[in-house]
């Protein structure tokens, strides 16, 4: 068959009262992103022409989200999955393609899988619908498709089945692909003749059949690829699964997890092979790890660049903008944000870098600051090549420090300091000899005068 262009209704209308959430349920993040943006990372590789969005409860939430990118239907009652698909007819007015239907809380399904279901759909023998199904380990309460060899004879759902067809372990995840001038003539005779008063997508399948027409069914490799989430337990049970892969797959391409179960990625993070992750990691959006560079236990990064051999940590905070080049070390309680260190630059011990860069090879003494902030403005510092930072320095932006430059241990920097340059910025120390032993005999009389 000629290819079609493709289409895509994704639908988030309901109220998703199980997570007792003031935030839409398919705006709650799974890897640090809301699970409606898997799954339109993976509708987008099928390079759709036209995506349709079905909402209705806390809709203002999606058309946020979703503003430029989608268009919009708006189901209101809800009445079913068939009445929510007809909400997107009219976005799609004019369209001549195939149309996938999706969900918002089924996050993980494959792109390989949607184009599988479009591959059946434009196959000889043309369906007028093509079904997902699944075989979970235990079938439970979901409607079952009775089909032979891939060609669907009955949809049913569980409370209407008999024994026999509830015996069937093939179950209908709710996704289908038709085209849109078979799936909207179709939905326009579905009837809500049930308990519930409303109307489902599934019965577009058995109208067709009961035209004469073909409905064929494909499976997907696993039933979590199409499991649903509704609840906060859901939620965590999903995290769970994509953390699980996630851990295989950077394992797989040659990172080493020293206690795997302990590290947690977001959906974005990019780890080289040959890094060495130790336990009780957490890498927030936005982090990519170079080859050779270690992170150390219980460390979290976010927004953050690690160059080809990096140490970081243990105890150590990467917030975003900060830059970690070749070679150069943040140690234990050191936070970065929004600076650079440098090639083989240091940073051992509880310090604070701040809207800094730092050049090649400076050490950065324990205990050191950037004082980025007046209260009003960020400033930035400027720390040259092989500076040398001493000990519990304040370095008061805007404030540059000359390459080979020493900066005294406990000095608060305030001007500039010069290439070479050593500075110092303490009070002149005052001794006293013999003031602490008279100190100590005055309080103990006094304490025994108590007594």
């Amino acid at each position: 068959m000629t290819q079609r262009p493709i289409a895509a209704i994704i639908l988030a209308a309901g109220k998703g009262t199980r997570m007792n959430s003031a935030r839409h349920k398919v705006l709650h993040e799974i890897a640090g992103r809301p699970m409606i943006e898997h799954l339109l990372a993976s509708v987008m590789e099928l390079g759709p022409e036209k995506l349709v969005t079905v909402v209705g409860e806390a809709r203002d939430q999606l058309e946020k989200q979703l503003a430029g990118r989608v268009d919009f239907g708006v189901q209101e009652p809800q009445l079913g999955t068939g009445h929510a698909v007809q909400q997107a007819e009219a976005a799609l007015a004019g369209f001549a393609g195939d149309v996938l239907v999706l969900y918002g809380d089924v996050p993980f399904v494959k792109a390989t899988t949607m184009q599988a279901m479009i591959d059946r759909l434009r196959a000889a023998d043309a369906p007028a619908a093509v079904v997902l199904g699944f075989e979970p380990d235990d079938a439970l309460r979901y409607g079952r498709v009775i089909a032979q060899q891939g060609h669907i004879i009955k949809m049913v759902e569980w409370k209407d089945a008999s024994e026999d067809e509830r015996a069937t372990r093939l179950c209908n995840s709710g996704l289908l692909a038709a085209r849109a001038e078979d799936l909207f003539a179709l939905l326009s005779r579905v009837k809500n003749e049930n308990a519930q008063a409303e109307y489902y997508l599934p019965d577009v399948v058995n109208i067709a059949i009961a035209d004469g027409r073909n409905c064929a069914v494909v499976t997907c490799d696993s039933a979590d690829e199409v499991a649903g989430i509704n609840s906060r337990a859901e939620l965590a049970a999903a995290e769970a699964q994509w953390q699980g892969y996630k851990r295989e797959e950077a394992m797989a391409a040659g990172v080493t997890l020293r206690a795997p179960e302990t590290v947690w990625f977001s959906w974005d993070t990019e780890l080289a092979a040959d890094v060495v992750v130790e336990p009780n990691v957490v890498f927030g959006p936005g982090v990519t790890v170079a080859s050779g560079a270690t992170i150390r236990a219980f460390s979290h990064l976010e927004g953050a660049t690690v160059g080809e051999k990096v140490e970081v940590g243990p105890y150590a905070r990467l917030r975003p903008g900060a830059v970690l080049e070749k070679g150069s070390k943040v140690g234990n309680f050191v936070e970065i944000k929004k600076a650079t260190l440098g090639e083989g630059a240091k940073a051992n011990h509880l310090t604070y870098l701040g809207d800094a860069t730092v050049g090649a090879g400076a050490n950065i003494g324990a205990g050191t600051i950037t004082c980025n902030y007046d209260g009003y403005f960020k400033h930035q510092t400027t720390i040259g090549p092989r500076a040398f930072i001493g000990s519990n320095s304040a370095l008061i932006a805007p404030v540059t420090i000359g390459a080979d430059a020493i900066v005294a241990a406990g000095s608060a920097v305030s001007r500039d300091v010069a290439a070479g340059e050593l500075r110092m910025v303490r009070a002149e120390q005052l001794v006293k000899p013999g003031w602490a032993d008279r100190f100590h005999d005055a309080m103990k009389r006094k304490k025994a005068e108590k007594k």
